[in-house]
């Protein structure tokens, strides 16, 4: 039997593995996706203590100060959590977890764009990670998908392969932090193409084309050897749900601030809750309120 059993081994699981561990207590990370989405992430420069670190370094300092204490790690999905009497049980693959406590950590997926050609192009076109495939590109044309802040640091990654980067939004302004919003004005390669959306993806082996909703240039029709997604994220709540634990109209975690949930022993942390401000270190910070939050929890019972 854990104290606690954190579901996902991303920054925000082991911000709160690594108090948990602190308090001594009886500490299990259990995920799939070890480092979590921040892994694909190349360039870090706004969280605290390092001027500039990429994602992957990030996560293995985290799981390293981790492992100075006695906590558990185990790879694999957990597909079901149930509440018993004492506590839950925890089934990932063909072995079974018992703990007193549970913290989600279990962030998010890509939003896909849901239109033809995208799902039967994906990995030969289509593409959510600019820094996982943005290599295969040099001198090619490509396309970003979305307006944030993100998406704009897909552009100006992408700008180091290939020869031209158009950025394609919905909306009338992409909307980037103004540090990023500089660097993609002064780009020579990026052109944003605002108040348009994807509605086809053609190609034959690979991406040839898309379909916008509005001409550009006189043609709805526009050459791109490859498209990259960054339109969101969806929060991977549900076993949280099936749980019983309460979500918003997002479908993210309800917690208040210090991570509790409607539920007692179930804690949770990062991007899949229902906070506004989505951040490794916001992430790293709830992982560990949730730990606190735990402690207490276990105090009482």
């Amino acid at each position: 039997m854990y104290d606690i059993a954190i579901i996902g081994s991303g920054v925000s699981g082991l911000g709160a593995a690594l108090y948990s561990g602190r308090f001594e207590l009886k500490t299990v990370v259990i995920g799939d996706k070890p480092g979590g989405t921040i892994i694909l992430t190349n360039d870090i420069a706004n969280y605290p203590g390092f001027n500039n670190i990429t994602g992957f370094e990030l996560s293995e300092k985290l799981k390293k100060h981790v492992k100075d204490y006695n906590v558990d790690f185990k790879d694999g999905k957990v597909t079901k959590v149930e509440k018993q009497k004492n506590g839950f049980v925890l089934t990932a693959g063909k072995e079974v977890i018992k703990t007193k406590s549970v913290i989600f950590a279990t962030g998010t997926e890509w939003r896909k764009l849901n239109v033809p050609g995208e799902k039967e192009f994906s990995g030969r076109g289509v593409h959510y990670c600019a820094l996982c495939d943005g290599a295969f590109y040099k001198e090619k044309v490509v396309a970003v998908v979305g307006g944030s802040d993100s998406a704009a640091k897909e552009a100006l990654l992408l700008t180091e392969y290939a020869k031209k980067v158009y950025i394609i939004y919905r909306g009338d302004k992409i909307r980037p932090e103004p540090i990023n919003e500089q660097r993609v004005e002064d780009s020579k390669k990026i052109e944003v193409i605002n108040n348009t959306n994807i509605i086809e993806i053609k190609g034959d082996k690979t991406v040839k084309s898309v379909t916008f909703d509005k001409a550009y240039k006189g043609s709805k029709e526009f050459n791109v050897d490859g498209i990259f997604v960054d339109i969101g994220h969806i929060p991977l709540s549900g076993l949280a749900k099936d749980l019983g634990v309460k979500l918003n109209d997002k479908g993210e975690i309800i917690i208040d601030r210090e991570c509790n949930t409607i539920m007692k022993g179930v804690f949770a942390a990062g991007d899949v809750c229902n906070t506004r401000f989505k951040q490794a270190i916001t992430g790293v910070a709830e992982g560990v309120t949730a730990a606190y939050s735990a402690y207490h929890y276990l105090k009482e019972i």
